[in-house]
């Protein structure tokens, strides 16, 4: 079951460091790059809260062994697209297979081993959970450079079938429960697709078109009046798609803001870092995927130390010292100017990997650890939800500070260096003029794809500030989790 858990989270990782290549191969416009991802994403959102419900019409064993079949469909899907449509609709449904293969597993560690073996096999998933999105840069690059991007969706077939024929002969037959998908509230599922959609679609707008255009405010609205619509219905049915109810526990809410803080800063640094070497740095998929080894490195190291002590100490100060190194790391990047490479990123990186275990293993715990059977696959569809809707939210609003502030830093650049601002020069990389010449416009416009550059690297920087500060209210979640549940 894990390898199909890795599968689908590494998925998604696989392909950033080969978005340039994939975006040139099917002539998409490069603001519109980041729904490859953004796609998988929503789809995975939406269809994570009813790993529970289908768990109990299908059984874990039929749930899985479905999940894993569709994925590995709709990878064929993606490598056989000549087009961004289509493209788009085959991640939708790799999505929603992937979003329940993710709940499954975490949900089996609690069903499937009882009392304190529930420590090693969720360090043994989340390793894996959190490994994936690191490893996945160097992989993509490796097959990018290798063979072909159509081979970044291609691997999945060997390993999904493994995984579908392995799940369905040893996994525990049950029998189905079909009755379940009678009560099933598709209305409310349609709710829900629509609130999310348009929140992308609306963050996505919002820089190029002005948070006060029509069109943003427009789907700005469909989007809370769907959402509220969703909750309002969710709440008022015997059997609705989301038990909400469990919002009532403090600690499963706070372990859910946890998951959702981490997937920005998971998938958020993930992004963040391609997008700086290849249109900063200038560096291929493969260098990209090297340079981001360092975080799997880190995580590989810290692995058996999380396990170990999460036995020991308790999970609330584990949390808060995890929020608080990777805050740390996201915080180091902030300072990156054109000329950052691998030397500078290696302590940013490593600060990062060994922090993320303790960002996924204590929360987990927190959210999970003390709920009753019948109500954990319900609960870990909703706090993994909260995890991929961080994702899926989180670059969305990246995006919007990347592409909205890059070129309003490069109007400022721009002024600076008509002006000979020294400072300006240095950031930029242009040697300085010798004393006394004057900056014409004509320099700087022969200097713009380095002022551009520099001016990307600038917003960029933004983001990393941004994501480091949403990190850092997670050490202020853990100190309000109530110790008796940890």
């Amino acid at each position: 079951m894990c390898i199909g858990m890795f599968m689908a989270i590494l998925d998604i990782q696989i392909v950033a460091t080969s978005l340039p290549t994939i975006q040139g191969a099917l002539a998409i416009s490069p603001d519109l790059m980041s729904w490859i991802q953004t796609s998988y994403l929503i789809a995975e959102a939406i269809t994570i809260p009813l790993t529970g419900l289908l768990t109990q019409a299908l059984s874990l064993r039929g749930l899985f062994t479905l999940a894993v079949t569709l994925f590995v469909g709709a990878s064929l899907g993606c490598a056989a697209s000549t087009d961004f449509p289509s493209l788009i609709a085959w991640r939708a449904l790799q999505g929603c297979a992937g979003g329940t293969l993710i709940p499954a597993v975490f949900t089996s560690v609690f069903l499937l081993f009882p009392g304190r073996g529930q420590a090693l096999a969720t360090g043994f998933a989340g390793m894996l959970a959190v490994l994936a999105p690191t490893v996945g840069p160097i992989v993509g690059g490796w097959i990018t450079a290798t063979l072909s991007w159509q081979w970044l969706f291609l691997v999945n077939v060997g390993p999904g079938a493994v995984a579908a024929i392995t799940a369905a002969s040893l996994l525990a037959r049950a029998d189905a429960d079909f009755s379940a998908l009678r009560t099933f509230d598709f209305p409310a599922l349609l709710l829900l697709a629509v609130s999310l959609a348009a929140l992308e679609i609306g963050l996505k707008e919002a820089p190029g078109r002005g948070w006060t255009s029509a069109i943003v405010l427009g789907v700005s609205a469909l989007s809370l009046t769907s959402g509220a619509a969703f909750i309002h219905r969710t709440y008022a049915r015997a059997s609705p798609i989301v038990d909400l109810t469990e919002l009532a526990d403090r600690n499963f809410v706070l372990g859910c803001a946890l998951s959702f803080i981490l997937g920005v800063g998971l998938y958020g640094s993930v992004y963040l870092m391609p997008v700086f070497l290849a249109y900063v740095r200038g560096h291929t998929s493969l260098e990209i995927g090297q340079t981001m080894l360092v975080t799997g490195a880190a995580q590989f190291a810290a692995a058996p130390i999380a396990v170990w002590l999460e036995r020991r100490v308790s999970a609330r100060l584990l949390t808060a010292c995890g929020f608080a190194m990777l805050c740390v790391g996201l915080a180091l990047s902030t300072r990156d100017t054109p000329r950052t490479d691998f030397a500078e990123m290696v302590l940013p990186q490593a600060v990062r990997g060994f922090a993320l275990m303790f960002c996924l293993l204590p929360p987990t715990r927190l959210a999970l650890g003390h709920l009753p059977q019948r109500r954990v696959p319900g609960a870990s569809g909703l706090f993994n939800l909260m995890r991929i809707l961080g994702g899926a939210i989180g670059l969305a609003v990246i995006d919007t500070i990347v592409f909205g502030r890059a070129a309003q830093h490069g109007e400022e650049l721009a002024k600076r260096l008509l002006r000979g601002d020294a400072g300006a020069f240095a950031y930029a990389g242009l040697p300085p003029l010798p004393g006394g010449t004057a900056v014409t416009p004509d320099m700087v416009l022969a200097a713009r794809p380095t002022v551009e550059r520099a001016a990307l690297s600038l917003a960029i920087n933004e983001a990393w500030a941004m994501v480091a500060a949403l990190t850092a209210v997670g050490v202020l979640l853990a100190a309000c989790v109530r110790r008796h549940q940890t």
